[in-house]
């Protein structure tokens, strides 16, 4: 169980990690290091504290995930990241801010990823010799 949280708060904190730097990225506008000055900094504020926090997520992603490996085996840990791919979908298309399209092949993407990961941890079923 210790093994299935940990998956669980690498896969929650890579997921807000990825919406968390795509919102502060589209903030920000294109710019050269020429440009980079403390009234950009200021005004774009908000956007960088976003993608900080993004990549503050990942670390501790990271973090959870080394933890994770440690007590589950590692085919059924590394399916479970392919959660966030499903939560950041299920989020981009439902929050208002991220603005992207839902259609029907993305969705049954999104099904078949998920199918996927319960049929790897679902129970074995026990054959009958």
């Amino acid at each position: 169980m210790k093994g299935y949280l940990w998956g669980g708060a690498s896969v929650l904190l890579v997921t807000a990690a990825q919406l968390l730097m795509k919102w502060g990225m589209v903030q920000i506008p294109l710019l050269s290091l020429a440009e980079l000055n403390i009234p950009f900094l200021v005004n774009h504020l908000s956007p960088l504290i976003a993608v900080f926090l993004g990549l503050c997520g990942y670390a501790f992603s990271m973090g959870c995930w080394f933890f994770a490996l440690r007590y589950l085996p590692l085919n059924r840990a590394y399916t479970l990241l392919s959660l966030s791919y499903a939560l950041v979908y299920i989020a981009a298309v439902t929050l208002p801010w991220f603005n992207e399209s839902i259609s029907l092949t993305k969705t049954l993407g999104g099904l078949l990823i998920l199918s996927g990961v319960w049929l790897i941890h679902s129970k074995p079923v026990k054959s009958v010799h």
